[in-house]
């Protein structure tokens, strides 16, 4: 809240009891009702209908995209409205001048909290211009309103969050590309030779490259990366930056491996007449593993890159709202990802039901969607780095400051 200078009484044990019994009751409401829900929800479709079947598909998408839309509203809308009061300030002073002078402003925040005046979204500033009718007396004296007056440390810390929403926005396509691996690659490891020596090796199990890349990226990273980055640099590491644009880059790149291997596949598959009939392609699964493991190193930087840009770049008043702004980074792109197959579908599909994404790969164009991936990836990359550079100029003037 603006309000400071509040008389804050201790909790004692009954109450303590109470509050810890209604977090267990909801802990145990939550745990039953999410192991329920999702159930209960695919009940509604019958599997041996292929229509319904596929309608399946797209309800575990929008599932999670629900449950990770009601988490962030629930760590925004409820939990910020208090401190969104510096906004509505900021309105009812929008036809005030600011003043030259930045002592001016209102701040009541101990000196080493205090968060560093910074020249960008300079209207919000004027909720902090003290004018006559910002405090109301009450029986010990006067208070702030805060629908009229804020501290300017709360209105920084509104800026602080409001940088951190153009790196968002452009992390959202790195989950739509994970989204459509996991679910187009086993569709063209089904059609291809999946055996080595004797054994062989189920087309679902080959997302198990994913987890390898993962542990092999994070464990390269810690043992070699970081390391050797500290010497040269004198940094542990890349930054928060570095690594969300680094995946960026692995995943482009995996994109592209993908639409190249899709490409000789198809060539394969025409050259035999495709393999409805039962037919497996002679040419190896494993030529997929570039892109699995391009894409799960990409998945390794930015999971970890995102972490750290929205909780240590996010005001200490707001760290549960980061999180759930990261979170929704996920379920965003496996939206975008359904919504994505619907265009391509309507655009390129014809009256049978052709087009790049078949329901028989060996008859659509995969490898064109792929590229569609990837070049969305390098357009996304690029508006990246533009927000990354001014992202890096504007941070380092937000960073908390010890006044003498």
């Amino acid at each position: 809240m603006c309000q400071s200078n509040m008389n804050f009484q201790e909790a004692n044990g009954f109450q303590m009891g109470i509050l810890y019994l209604a977090l267990y009751l909801i802990s145990l409401g939550t745990g039953g009702l999410k192991s329920s829900v999702s159930g209960f929800g695919t009940d509604q479709f019958d599997e041996k209908n292929e229509a319904e079947k596929t309608q399946m598909a797209y309800f575990f998408n929008r599932f999670f995209f629900f449950i990770s839309l009601g988490t962030l509203t629930a760590v925004t809308v409820l939990v910020y409205i208090q401190d969104a009061v510096v906004l509505v300030a900021a309105i009812k002073k929008r036809n005030m001048d600011l003043p030259y002078d930045t002592g001016i402003f209102y701040e009541n925040t101990p000196k080493g909290s205090r968060v560093h005046h910074t020249n960008q979204f300079r209207c919000l500033d004027k909720a902090a211009i003290m004018t006559e009718g910002d405090f109301v007396k009450n029986g010990s004296g006067s208070t702030m309103n805060p629908w009229k007056l804020c501290i300017m440390t709360r209105v920084e810390e509104v800026k602080m969050m409001a940088r951190l929403l153009p790196v968002w926005a452009t992390t959202i396509i790195f989950w739509t590309t994970y989204a459509q691996m996991i679910t187009f690659s086993v569709e063209q490891a089904s059609t291809m030779k999946q055996s080595i020596g004797g054994f062989i090796i189920p087309a679902g199990s080959l997302t198990v490259f994913f987890v390898l890349a993962i542990l092999l990226t994070c464990a390269v990273y810690d043992c070699l990366i970081i390391p050797f980055w500290e010497k040269w640099k004198g940094t542990p590491g890349f930054t928060d930056i570095q690594q969300m644009g680094l995946g960026l880059i692995l995943s482009t790149l995996g994109m592209v491996a993908a639409a190249i291997v899709e490409m000789k596949r198809l060539s394969v598959a025409k050259s035999v007449g495709g393999t409805t009939t039962g037919n497996t392609l002679q040419i190896s699964v494993f030529m997929l593993i570039p892109q699995f493991f391009l894409v799960g190193a990409g998945e390794a930087f930015i999971y970890t890159g995102q972490l750290d840009f929205f909780i240590t770049r996010s005001p200490k008043s707001m760290k549960t709202m980061s999180t759930g702004l990261f979170l929704t980074t996920l379920s965003l792109g496996f939206f975008m990802s359904s919504f994505l197959v619907s265009v391509v579908k309507k655009v390129t599909g014809s009256h049978n039901g052709e087009g790049w994404l078949a329901d028989d790969i060996d008859h659509g164009r995969l490898d064109c969607f792929y590229g569609l991936l990837a070049f969305l990836g390098v357009i996304n990359l690029v508006v990246y780095l533009v927000i990354a550079a001014w992202n890096k100029k504007e941070y380092k003037e937000t960073k908390m400051v010890d006044v003498v």
